[in-house]
């Protein structure tokens, strides 16, 4: 079935007010029906899957050059070699001399030939820690290196067991399988222990990464995907640049939740003129408005003292609490240093639309990329309308380099001419109105040309925390939570600084300190 001919095209002369009615209505229906159908179709899914069908075959198209000149020896490819050189640490040499060597024989020299390889084994040590009694009758005993106090496990096996973890998410169970064949004599509870206990040291610099970051960066992407954990839904924020990556799982996806998250370690609620200001733009009624205004430049230690004062004020319903709540967070951010012109880049979720906010443009066109054409007048409107999108996206990239007032007005009328566009389609007439809605937050860069135009980096940072939830599940208990949300952030900051994550996890288990600390590094 073809959805460009489900109608034909009526001329606009021809269109009486009943027929434009019933052309609406057919709009509206199939629109309706497409969304079924998409319904339909995740519910077949989940049948299959429950049922253990087998899965439908992803073929995916031929790699193979469609160039019938070319030969098939190189495939195109240059002859010169792409592998990087690299300095190798040689860690032991043998010499390998002729076989029946003739006495008298004259050495002319060596032909060097390197070998890669590994040594794994277990490697067990005997601490025999010596005790003595001095000859005042004091015993003196002797003391463990500190990083082996309390563990039976060496930090070259706890980082082995880590990284194979949470950076190339193998199984607990297929870990355990692997360090028994190589004699590691070590139980599922012992791993687990490895994988989520004493790990407060990373936990406090997983934290300082987000204030550190906020503080020095101009903008930052911020998305959230679904994080199970004891059994109940949940949610992963990511917050973080080109710089660092920061995850956080919680049970909600608010503005809220988002507030509270960029808050960091406060735990206050304060009432100033930046929360007043947020209560009276988001419409709180004027009697709780003026009930609060009354304590103005008043903080509140905890969550706990914030409820009881809204009850002591009766906001109690539901939308009002949530106005003042966020209004709140918002006094706290602001007087505790937040970077006022800080710009967070989002996909229009509304929860992170706060601030000073900018949207995806790729996001902004899937909007019109899920409306289904139903005849050609309609695909002809709709592909003009892309082309629009994508014209203003080039041009505001032209404009990020050059940073001309001809372009950003030119920029600006264009952008103006397509959401004042009015199509015979309307649905698609609906969209461009949603469009213009968004025009701050899609031409910021206009005013702030350092922001990117998409939110790509965060849809790839999360994508790593979305596979490790595919492969081992759901999380249980609550240091298992955090333990996740920690190793992704100090993974994805330490390739985004150039750092080696094997390298990092063994120096902080040692506490050798000579990787430095990711906060600081992001201090320049």
């Amino acid at each position: 079935m073809t959805d460009k001919n489900i109608l034909p095209h009526i001329p606009e002369e021809e269109q009486t007010p009943t027929v434009r009615l019933l052309l609406a209505f057919i709009e509206k229906q199939q629109e309706t029906i497409q969304k079924q159908q998409t319904e339909i179709d995740a519910l077949k899914a989940e049948v299959a899957r429950l049922k253990k069908l087998p899965k439908k075959p992803n073929i995916k198209p031929s790699k193979l050059s469609k160039d019938k000149n070319k030969g098939s020896g190189n495939s195109g490819k240059s002859n010169k070699s792409n592998k990087r050189k690299k300095e190798l640490t040689i860690h032991s040499t043998e010499i390998i001399k002729p076989d029946n060597l003739p006495e008298g024989s004259r050495l002319l020299g060596y032909e060097n030939y390197t070998v890669q390889d590994m040594v794994i084994k277990a490697h067990n040590t005997l601490y025999r820690v010596a005790r003595y009694q001095t000859p005042d009758g004091k015993t003196l005993t002797g003391v463990l290196p500190k990083e082996l106090r309390g563990s039976h496990f060496g930090t070259q096996l706890k980082g082995y067991i880590i990284y194979q973890y949470y950076h190339q998410r193998v199984t607990q169970p297929l870990i355990l399988q692997q360090l028994s064949e190589w004699g590691i004599d070590i139980s599922s509870g012992q791993i687990s222990n490895i994988l989520i206990r004493d790990k407060e040291h990373f936990h406090e610099e997983k934290d300082e990464l987000l204030s550190a970051g906020i503080k020095n960066s101009s903008y930052i992407h911020v998305d959230d995907t679904g994080s199970r954990h004891d059994g109940k839904n949940g949610y992963c924020t990511h917050i973080g640049n080109e710089s660092f990556a920061w995850f956080s799982s919680t049970e909600s996806k608010s503005r809220i939740n988002f507030l509270e998250l960029l808050r960091g370690t406060a735990l206050d609620y304060t009432i100033n003129a930046t929360a007043l200001d947020y209560m009276h733009l988001q419409k709180l009624p004027l009697q709780p408005l003026e009930a609060i205004k009354q304590d103005e430049n008043t903080i509140f230690a905890n969550k706990k003292e914030w409820n009881v004062y809204l009850q002591q004020l009766n906001i109690t319903t539901m939308r009002h609490v949530r106005i003042a709540t966020e209004g709140a967070l918002l006094g706290t951010l602001s007087s505790s240093g937040f970077p006022p012109d800080l710009v967070i880049i989002s996909d229009d979720a509304g929860q992170f639309n706060v601030l000073l906010h900018a949207l995806c443009w790729v996001h902004a066109d899937r909007v019109f990329q899920r409306i289904i054409p139903m005849n050609d007048k309609h695909a002809e409107e709709l592909d003009w309308v892309h082309t629009q999108i994508w014209e203003i996206f080039s041009n505001l990239k032209q404009y990020k380099q050059t940073q001309t007032s001809v372009l950003k007005a030119e920029i600006t009328a264009q952008f103006d001419k397509l959401c004042d566009r009015q199509t015979s389609f309307a649905t698609l007439n609906q969209a461009l109105k949603r469009l213009a809605r968004n025009k701050n937050e899609l031409l910021l860069v206009l005013e702030r040309p350092d922001i990117p135009l998409q939110n790509n980096l965060s849809e790839r940072d999360i994508r790593e925390y979305v596979i490790k939830r595919k492969i081992s599940g759901s999380t249980r208990s609550e240091e298992g939570r955090r333990c996740r949300d920690t190793f992704a952030s100090l993974k994805k900051t330490c390739k985004k600084q150039g750092l080696s994550f094997w390298k990092f996890l063994c120096d902080r288990l040692r506490r050798g300190n000579d990787i430095p600390y990711l906060p600081d590094l992001l201090q320049g």
